[in-house]
């Protein structure tokens, strides 16, 4: 399957369980480039950013999970 290049926005409210996010991100680390998180708790709410490299159905495995968690919102978009 062909590799793309992706960046996910991970958006994590108050109820979002930072342990379990990081669980599943790790579990996906194979093909992540790069990572940063920014927490910004004047709005009780952190941020992070992925740049991944892989098939759709990785990228859309690890973005899958995270969405389903309670309090997390996650966008991606592909290239090539």
């Amino acid at each position: 399957m062909e590799q793309r290049i992706g960046a996910v926005i991970i958006l994590v409210g108050e109820e979002g369980d930072i342990h379990r996010i990081n669980t599943i991100i790790s579990e996906h680390a194979d093909m992540i480039l790069g990572r940063q998180g920014i927490p910004l708790r004047e709005r009780s709410t952190s941020v992070i950013s992925l740049v991944l490299e892989g098939n759709t159905d990785l990228i859309g495995s690890l973005t899958g999970k995270l969405g389903r968690l309670p309090g997390v919102k996650v966008k991606s978009v592909l290239a090539g």
